[in-house]
């Protein structure tokens, strides 16, 4: 198992780093490249590059997956763009961003729904997640069976400490350029603005926005503390990044070697998730130490705050009563 050094980690910023580069000793016969969103350092990059090697192993060459983190070939709508016209052979996305093209992709970032990740696997390995599977691939792009971990989301600030809904009333806060996102910090009373992740330092440090909220292992890896003063822990969405695969250099393929790419991803993406446990258990106390200040929310006036104001019930209809069946199956009745 990968070892993640927690120094490492909190020395990464979102500066460029060279693709990682895993060529065989003689020419490959399919050269793809994955791209996505995230420093170096993050789990997500360390278990992609185990991937890429079992697959090159595997294949006994035959396969060669060169590997573009920290948004080296663009932001997020710009390699969902590349991915879906062949550009880009594999991508990892969050399903909040990736609703811009599917629609019911976001359905579990559904603000304050899951109440601990056994509620989130067992969603996301099951019904619901099958479900969003199905919708992407009716968009045209390939998806893996496994979503990899980004996290619980939490709140950052750097005016003031968010303890009650009532503190993100007016409040600047960046969000991803999704409208979920949108719509949950507007039901608050928000003022939200949406900004490619690549740009969420700049726009934090000259106080475009006052605040963010990210996974702790985002806020950790691109530096986040270094422009925020206050970190609530809300957990109020979470999120996960599919794996997509354009079709055409999907098809290509031979299926000896699709079921190797395929299986290697998927484990990819169960490991990662262990090592996002593992980070989260341990990431509190090393932000504290850059000085974050930390506080717990009650999630109760929070969700009673998205349900008066219809957040809910708006949400239920755009998703349809077939995915919200679903989503309330094993949560319970949110409207």
């Amino acid at each position: 198992m990968i070892q993640f050094h927690r120094r490492s980690l909190l020395a990464a910023g979102v500066l460029a780093a060279p693709a990682i580069r895993l060529r065989p000793a003689h020419a490959a016969e399919f050269s793809y490249k994955y791209a996505n969103n995230l420093p170096l350092t993050h789990p997500m990059n360390q278990r992609a590059k185990e991937a890429a090697e079992a697959i090159a192993k595997e294949t006994g060459g035959r396969v060669e997956i060169q590997i573009f983190p920290n948004n080296q070939l663009g932001s997020d709508t710009d390699m969902l763009s590349q991915v879906r016209n062949g550009a880009i052979e594999f991508f990892t996305l969050s399903g909040l961003i990736l609703s811009t093209l599917v629609p019911a992709a976001s359905i579990n970032g559904v603000g304050f729904a899951f109440p601990n990740y056994a509620a989130v696997w067992k969603a996301m390995d099951g019904a619901l997640g099958a479900h969003v599977r199905a919708q992407i691939g009716k968009a045209g792009l390939i998806v893996m069976n496994k979503i990899w971990d980004n996290g619980f989301r939490q709140i950052t600030s750097s005016s003031k400490a968010i303890t009650t809904p009532e503190d993100l009333r007016n409040f600047k806060i960046r969000v991803p350029v999704s409208p979920l996102w949108t719509s949950l910090f507007q039901a608050f009373g928000s003022a939200p603005t949406s900004i490619n992740f690549a740009e969420v330092y700049s726009a934090l440090q000259t106080k475009v926005v006052d605040g963010q909220e990210n996974p702790l292992a985002i806020i950790s890896t691109a530096k986040l503390y270094e422009v925020q003063k206050h970190c609530a822990l809300t957990n109020h969405m979470w999120d996960g990044f599919w794996m997509l695969g354009n079709r055409r250099a999907w098809a290509a393929l031979p299926a000896d070697a699709q079921a190797v790419v395929a299986k290697h991803w998927n484990e990819a993406a169960l490991a990662e998730r262990g090592d996002v446990a593992a980070l989260n258990a341990s990431l509190q106390a090393e932000l504290a130490k850059q000085g974050l200040t930390f506080n717990t929310v009650d999630p109760t006036p929070f969700r009673e705050a998205l349900r008066k104001a219809g957040f809910y019930t708006q949400w239920k209809q755009r998703y349809g009563d077939e995915a919200w069946g679903i989503l309330e199956q094993d949560l319970g009745k949110l409207t």
